[in-house]
């Protein structure tokens, strides 16, 4: 790790959560959300997060009020993670394929719990539906446009939200003496701090574009498991806390009430995610309202805020699955320009 876990320090590069990356930037999100969960009165750290502008590469960048060492860091953030992840529970439904009524009723139900009230919102909305099929039958919701497991390949969204925030690390690596068994703090860790090496056969939600295995790319097939990638566990479970983050709202498009989410657009090349990239230490609750700024895609229009741009990944699907793109950056203008 880049930084040594008996340093304490008020500044933790985050070396493992590349900036073009949906997965890292989601995960940066959960980071936050885990760490003001368990951010108490008396010993406040008040977690903020810049990029590493002037130092490349870029990576982002988190800012204590008191000086932690990574190991300190990263035992708050798992305390934070078990914490949050008590709301990932779906009563064994595995699919975002509520009806209206169903919606309403699961949204109702949630509105004495905080953290489960923000992950419901972020899922879905019930004035945000689907035409329905059939002259009995009720409309479904429209779900979060970042959810891109519907059962293809048995793999499901709403069993994957509620599963892997739950598991604190993946099984034991190799075998026999030589196995290595990893606790919540170290996936974290390693997440955070080291670049990736996917190794854990754990569920993910498709949101890394490394697993956009795609058959005329490669030597062999894909599926058989000489070729298959793991997961980054803790990467996974940050990101799906930092879900929560991205509020679903209604909004008319091609005369319909469809879900959208802050920083997500639609066009003729379909849905796309565009999240800022900035200088001054930003809050959470700052970072929400730069995603839902008019002027996002355009970051020439608030420079003046510490903006220096955009990056902007596309969802893509590939036969039956779907996936997203390495984000491209989207650079603003700098004062005077």
């Amino acid at each position: 790790m880049e930084n040594g876990t008996t340093q304490a320090t008020s500044a933790h590069r985050l070396t493992g959560l590349e900036p073009d990356n949906l997965l890292a930037f989601l995960a940066l999100l959960g980071l936050l959300r885990a760490l003001e969960a368990v951010d108490g009165d008396g010993d406040r750290l008040r977690p903020r997060l810049s990029w590493s502008l002037d130092e490349p590469p870029l990576r982002p960048v988190l800012h204590l009020a008191k000086a932690q060492t990574t190991g300190e860091v990263v035992a708050r953030a798992a305390d934070g993670v078990a914490l949050l992840a008590k709301a990932h529970h779906f009563d064994g439904r595995k699919d975002l394929n509520y009806s209206e009524g169903e919606a309403r009723a699961l949204l109702k139900s949630a509105t004495d719990d905080a953290a489960r009230v923000f992950l419901l919102s972020a899922l879905l909305s019930d004035a945000a539906v689907k035409e329905a099929k059939g002259a009995t039958a009720e409309p479904l919701i429209d779900p979060t446009p970042l959810c891109l497991l519907f059962g293809q390949g048995h793999q499901h969204f709403l069993d994957r939200l509620a599963s892997v925030p739950a598991q604190p690390a993946p099984p034991p690596r190799g075998r026999g003496r030589s196995a290595v068994t990893l606790t919540a703090e170290d996936c974290l860790a390693e997440a955070l701090f080291s670049p990736w090496h996917r190794t854990d056969p754990t569920f993910s939600f498709r949101w890394d574009p490394e697993e956009d295995v795609r058959y005329a790319l490669m030597a062999g097939n894909p599926t058989d498991s000489a070729y298959k990638a793991g997961t980054q566990h803790g990467a996974n479970r940050l990101a799906a806390i930092g879900l929560a983050v991205l509020t679903l709202a209604p909004e008319v498009r091609a005369g319909r009430v469809r879900a959208a989410i802050p920083g997500g657009h639609w066009d003729r090349q379909g849905f796309s995610l565009a999240w800022p990239i900035w200088h001054p230490p930003a809050s959470l609750a700052a970072i929400r309202s730069l995603l839902g700024h008019p002027g996002l895609r355009k970051p020439e229009q608030f420079t003046v805020m510490g903006i220096d741009g955009c990056m902007m990944a596309r969802r893509v699907s590939v036969g039956k699955f779907m996936n997203f793109t390495r984000a491209d950056f989207i650079k603003g203008k700098a004062a005077g320009e």
